[in-house]
């Protein structure tokens, strides 16, 4: 019999971690010990992107309330650029798979409360055997998540336990978790920063593209990290030829290496007489610097789209098979379009693994271009007047 040995030792580590958490949960009690007031606060957001923009506000309203104190994020590598230049965000930390050297760095940071947006057992021992003595985690209400494991549920309540309830949007969820320090929020406002450099690099991409001051900038992105999100290619190159021949808009299709194929499949479905302008050559901080200067944003429930509505660029979501109300753009500026006819969605903010694909596929098809246009109309009518100088 063959044996796995990287599952044999990641298996190892958790017993080994679990053992260490049970013992000093028997000797010191659990971490919820109340703080006057906190100076180093931990934030973990181990998920995406767009997860990522969503909390932001999170951010924000603890600067707001406690502008003094240290607010450090930990999360994948991936969304280290983006947060960078974010002015409520003083440090930010790559989550190791080396467990103990991750620890040691926790630790060393001396953090008094911590909280995770999403439930995740080793998440939660590494903040308990950090020592941090105020720890806040989410408990999943109105809905299955996959996250929840059993040892999560076993060691929850070593913690403060908020509820997160599924189908509620998520980013007022989040807010729960700050409630044992004193804070509570309404404002969901995303925020985002990019460098000078970066804001150079765009103003020059825009003059090589006879991109002008005044002009109707469209960005589309025909990809998504998820391809169960996918929205027909053709569908969007039809989306792109409307808003070039109604409103002389000017296209830029987004995306990166890994969205080649998708950006390539609209591209050949574009009428001849539409230009469009393809941006794959951008950095992170570059992205979010085009996409600042756009007058309207079209894709799939992807992250590019919340970077658009953290720096209030209308937006046009088109949701397929994810529950709409949990965490897509909402406002005067933002339009979703879900599917019409299905018993509920296939996807949640906390749980994107369990679902039918099949039925996933078909929400995300049965939007049609037709279901589109009448919204993009709308939304040109509301949008508020915009400058593409502004920045």
């Amino acid at each position: 019999m063959k044996i796995n040995t990287p599952n044999l030792m990641k298996e190892i580590q958790k017993l080994t971690i679990t053992a260490r958490v049970a013992m000093k949960l028997a000797v010191f009690g659990p971490a919820r010990k109340p703080i006057d007031k906190p100076t180093r606060i931990l934030v973990i957001q181990a998920s995406s992107l767009g997860d990522m923009v969503c909390t932001t506000p999170m951010f924000r309203a603890v600067k707001r309330a406690y502008p003094d104190a240290k607010l450090v994020v930990l999360g994948a590598e991936s969304n280290k650029e983006l947060l960078k230049y974010n002015t409520d965000v003083d440090d930010y930390i790559v989550s190791d798979s080396d467990f103990s050297r991750l620890l040691k760095k926790i630790r060393s940071m001396q953090f008094n409360f911590g909280c995770m947006t999403s439930p995740n057992f080793l998440n939660l021992a590494l903040m308990y055997l950090a020592g941090i003595p105020l720890i806040a985690v989410p408990q999943i209400e109105n809905g299955y998540s996959p996250y929840v494991t059993q040892l999560y549920r076993l060691f929850i309540r070593l913690a403060v336990i908020k509820s997160h309830r599924m189908r509620h949007y998520a980013p007022r969820e989040y807010f729960k978790l700050l409630e044992p320090i004193g804070i509570t929020s309404e404002d969901t406002t995303k925020h985002l920063g990019f460098s000078e450099e970066a804001k150079r690099s765009i103003e020059r991409f825009f003059e090589e593209n006879h991109i002008n001051a005044g002009d109707l900038i469209v960005g589309i992105s025909p990809s998504a990290g998820n391809k169960i999100k996918l929205w027909g290619r053709d569908k969007f190159a039809k989306v792109a030829d409307y808003v070039h021949e109604r409103y002389n808009a000017k296209i830029i299709i987004t995306g990166g290496k890994n969205d080649a194929q998708e950006m390539q499949e609209m591209a050949h479905y574009l009428k001849d007489t539409t230009p469009v302008i393809m941006a794959t050559h951008f950095n992170l901080d570059e992205l979010k610097a085009c996409i600042a200067r756009m007058s309207l944003f079209i894709s799939v429930d992807t992250g590019p789209i919340y970077i658009a509505e953290a720096f209030s660029v209308p937006t046009i979501d088109i949701t397929g098979p994810i529950d709409e109300h949990e965490q897509p753009p909402i406002g005067p500026l933002h339009r979703i379009v879900p599917p019409k006819h299905r018993e509920g969605p296939q996807l949640f903010v906390m749980n994107a693994r369990n679902y039918d694909p099949r039925e996933a596929r078909r929400q995300a098809d049965e939007i049609e271009v037709e279901n589109i246009i009448p919204v993009i109309d709308d939304l040109m009518k509301a949008r508020t007047s915009r400058s593409p100088t502004d920045f």
